[in-house]
Order: C-alpha cells, then structure tokens, then sequence
C-alpha cells in the first residue's frame, strides 16, 4: 500500500458528511497532517549523521524540497531542505544550523530524486552540497503528459485525490524557531511526491512520452550551474522608461549601491529600496537631498544618512565622463527581437511564422506546450540563419547544435524543414 493510500485510508484526515452516492465523483481528501507526523527540525551534527544512515538505508526515489525566503533576504538560499523516502520516512532540515549537506547528498548519490519544479530549488541545493545524479520533475513530468494546471497542489488534486494546503509557501522561511502549522505544510510538500511521480511515469508512459521526458531530466541534472547574469541592473523593473545614458548611469548607480546594503544587511534589496523609485530618481535627477526626498519612494520615512546616501548614488552617476556612460541596450548575441524581422528580412520573418504555426499545431497534437516541445529561441535561431540546404539532416543538427535534445529533434525536424522548404519556395 502505497504513502497515499495509507493516507486515505485513515477516516480522520477525511472531511465530514459521509460517503458520497456512487454516480458522484468524490471529493478531494485535505491532507491535514503528515502520516508519521511532524517530525522534528534538524539542527545538528549527531541528528543529522542519524538522517544521512536512515536515508541512505531506505529505498525507492527520494522525495526532496527546500524552501527560500524570497522577498524577505538577500539572495536564494535555502532555509529548510525536506526528504521522503521509503524506509527512512520525512525528515526536515535546518541549513542555517547544518550548512554543509554534502554527506547527504552523498548518501543519495545514485539514488533518483524527486523534486517539483527542480530548477527552483537545485541553485539553493547545490549550495549546500546536494547535487542529484538522477532525478523526476514532477511539475515538468506535468507539462509533457498536456496538464492544464502543474502547480503541486493542482497537479497532487488532481492526479492522487488529495487538497494540500498551501498558506504558507510565501512566508519568511529564514524565521527561527520555525512555527509548527509552517513545518506541517513543509513535511506535506513531500508526503506525496514520490506517489505523483510514480502516477505520471505511468501516465507519460501510456502516452508514448517517458524517454522523451527522461531526456529532459536528464538534462537538468547534468546542467552546469548558471552563469551570472551580465549587467542584472538593467533587468530593474521600469527600465523601459529610462532613454537617456546619463539616466542609465543612475540607475546602475543606484542599484549597486542597495545590492552592497541588502547583501550587507541579508534582507532583499526590494526592502532596501524600490525599483520604482530608483527609476524615479533616474528620471528626475535630482540635484539634492531635497529634491530626492520629494521623489515617490525616498521621502516616506526614510532617514536622513539614507536619503544621503542615495543622493551621492545620483552625484556619482551625474559626475561620470560621457566614455563611462553605460551604452543603451545591451550587446545582442543572436536574432533580432521577431518584430523587427519584417524590416530586417522580410524572408526570415516568413520563415518563422511558417515555423511558429507548424511547432504550434505539433504542440497541439502532441498535447504539451510549444516551450517544452522546443524553445521559441531555439526556432528563432534556426530560421534566423537557415541551413543552406534545409534538408532533414542539416536541420536535425542545428536543432542538437542549439542544445534540443534526440527526442526534440526527432519530432521537431520534419515540421521545420517543411516549413522552410514553403517559403524557400515561395520566395523563387
């Protein structure tokens, strides 16, 4: 009997009123309280060797999630980590107290890991020295089987039965002693996991989609870690507003300088300051504290060495030679944004609406989304810069040469070369 059987068999996790007749679907059963209970938070060294030998003594997949503090500290990390599996029941642990779980990760090497959304929490994970060499995305598994809705809870509803209660997935995780209703929710984030994945391998299966989606799996554990983004301060939210360079500087300035506070203080820099406000600012260019203050953003209790220290942001930026202004845009490695194609090339933008209605009607026979069955970048790429032959083989390996993987390739290349074949036609 499976964790999720076990678990509706028990009356009391059910709701009240009774059966219902048998010409009706029954209702979906809350999961209030985790089978084995809350356990405790590990927070040291002796409980967390017992962890590492109950885990690396159990058996099956391993169901595993962390939660972050986004919007309440600096950074990504992770300040909870919780496993299931099989033999070893759940185990939650604190990463603040036991910052180094590579001895865990190694007892699970080998063993496949069972996460939703992995590429969220694997960044926070590898930090702290867990890395899977196998793994399920049980959210992507979603995506490929054509679910509508792949949020946990949607897809734990609607696959096995059961309501999870999601209150607290946006709470600030870095709060210590954890509240005990916060770890209920945390140890129920994986009481299902590894009975989801096992209902949609079997789903992916019946669908002819389990090695393509083994591929994808495979391909996240083997991604190299992201490289840092170059110049994260024109990703400020409004940025569009901001034409100037002098105002561009501004911005940079103003944005470094709250990253060194938030980093310094460990609280997200939105807490520091505004992405509205630091666009403001750029805008104005105010020419002192005054003038900032007046600003939407920096004078509603904001301290005078605060206001101080944001002016000299705005002087610095306003004292830069015209050479050390930064540049607007930044440097394009690849295709042109699509709706400057009808002007650029005329014949590429044909080429890719021909491409994007071929990969939408593939999608949609294949009952997945267009991304999942290959990136729109991917298909810009291609038609950008079409092999001189767009044949079947040339194609199929600039697909690979864009990172698609066999299974993409495989399904996507006839589409394509029809779709270029069309145009090159058309323009004869």
């Amino acid at each position: 009997m499976t964790d999720a059987q076990e678990t509706a068999a028990d009356s009391s996790l059910r709701t009240t009123g009774g059966a219902p007749p048998d010409d009706v679907e029954p209702a979906p059963i809350p999961l209030l309280e985790p089978r084995d209970g809350i356990p405790p938070v590990i927070a040291d060294e002796a409980s967390l060797a017992e962890v590492i030998a109950a885990f690396e003594a159990g058996s099956g997949p391993v169901a595993v999630d962390a939660e972050r503090a986004s919007g309440y500290r600096y950074g990504q990390r992770a300040y909870l980590v919780q496993l299931r599996r099989e033999g070893a029941g759940t185990a939650l642990i604190d990463p603040v107290a036991c910052p180094d779980l590579s001895g865990l990760g190694e007892a699970l090497s080998g063993v496949e890991w069972v996460l939703h959304a992995a590429t969220q929490d694997l960044p926070c994970l590898r930090e702290i020295g867990m890395v899977p060499s196998l793994l399920f995305d049980t959210e992507l598994a979603g995506r490929l089987a054509g679910f509508p809705r792949v949020g946990l809870g949607a897809m734990v509803e609607g696959v096995l039965g059961f309501v999870l209660e999601k209150g607290h997935s946006a709470v600030d995780w870095s709060t210590r002693p954890l509240p005990e209703p916060w770890l209920r929710y945390a140890a129920l984030d994986v009481e299902l996991l590894v009975d989801l994945r096992d209902a949609l391998e079997k789903e992916l299966d019946r669908q002819g989609k389990l090695e393509w989606a083994r591929q994808e799996f495979d391909a996240i554990a083997s991604a190299p870690p992201a490289e840092p983004r170059k110049d994260p301060w024109r990703r400020t939210s409004g940025m569009h507003k901001v034409r100037r360079r002098r105002q561009m500087a501004v911005v940079r300035e103003l944005w470094e300088t709250r990253d060194r506070v938030a980093q310094r203080r460990d609280i997200s820099p939105g807490k520091v300051l505004g992405d509205a406000a630091i666009v403001e600012a750029a805008l104005s260019l105010p020419a002192n504290v005054h003038a900032l203050a007046a600003l939407n953003g920096f004078g509603h209790r904001m301290g005078r060495r605060q206001l101080e220290q944001w002016q000299a942001a705005v002087d610095r930026a306003k004292e830069l030679p015209d050479a050390e202004l930064p540049q607007p845009g930044q440097p394009v490695t690849g295709p042109p944004p699509p709706r400057a194609w009808a002007e650029k090339d005329p014949v590429a933008a044909a080429r890719l609406s021909a491409a994007r209605a071929a990969v939408s009607a593939l999608a949609e026979t294949l009952n997945m989304p267009q991304e999942n069955l290959i990136t729109p970048d991917t298909v810009r790429r291609v038609c950008w810069e079409p092999p001189a032959t767009a044949d079947a083989e040339s194609v199929a390996a600039a697909l690979a040469g864009y990172g698609a993987r066999p299974w993409q390739v495989e399904q996507v290349t006839p589409v394509l070369v029809t779709a270029l074949a069309a145009k090159a036609k058309s323009q004869e």
